[in-house]
């Protein structure tokens, strides 16, 4: 488990390097940190997914299914497979992740978790293919059990929800959140490109809560260029 936990630890720091320096051309061609496949509501098998992201030449990314890391895990042996065969060709930096349901100001929002240690107990509850309820159903409990495996916190499209992103970010920075997901598509444009003013509304209050700026696709669909 210690050594699991210092390469958790390892990969922390760089994913916190790498959303430092994320801004409106990062996704989807360097960076993507919101993906799904069959495993929850996508279509895509996670063999198809790592050839695009191969093909596509994205330096980093995460699947974050909902609720369950099972399409990390084939995705995690696909690339290992793919480095053993392809020596000497730079390879991407997949992170662990998966979308977990929350209640935050009496809604229901959604936290992307990342580079957490996959077998600590703490998240274990929230990969169980399904929602949790009570205590665990907590916005302040997910990011303590995602900070607990080694992981970071981040607001999933924070412009989607019931609430208002302007009271969302706030109660969700005083929860201990670490990030928000500042660059998303709202209204599913092909090319996918970043909501302009969103993007910009994000930003600044990201700033303001000194949170991480983070970019996804959210694909269900079959590109990793597109959410739908």
């Amino acid at each position: 488990m210690a050594v699991n936990f210092a390469r958790t630890t390892a990969s922390t720091e760089l994913l916190k390097q790498v959303f430092q320096s994320i801004d409106a051309q990062s996704c989807p061609r360097l960076f993507n940190f919101h993906m799904h496949t069959v495993y929850s509501d996508g279509r895509l098998q996670p063999s198809g997914l790592m050839e695009q992201a191969i093909a596509i030449g994205l330096k980093g990314f995460a699947i974050t299914d909902h609720h369950s890391i099972a399409g990390y895990q084939l995705a995690q042996a696909w690339l290992e497979d793919w480095k053993w065969n392809n020596p000497g060709e730079s390879t991407p930096h997949l992170w662990s992740g998966v979308e977990i349901n929350a209640n935050l100001l009496d809604i229901e929002v959604h936290i992307l978790a990342y580079a957490f240690e996959p077998e600590h107990h703490s998240i274990k509850p929230y990969l169980q293919r399904k929602a949790t309820t009570g205590k665990e159903y907590q916005a302040s409990n997910v990011i303590a059990a995602v900070h607990q495996a080694g992981g970071l916190a981040v607001l999933a499209h924070p412009a989607r929800y019931k609430r208002s992103h302007f009271d969302l970010i706030p109660a969700a920075a005083q929860k201990g959140i670490d990030g928000v997901e500042t660059f998303y598509a709202y209204n599913n444009p092909n090319p996918w490109q970043p909501s302009a003013l969103e993007s910009q509304q994000m930003q600044k209050l990201a700033d303001e809560y000194s949170l991480f700026n983070t970019c996804g696709t959210d694909t269900h669909g079959l590109s990793l260029l597109q959410r739908l």
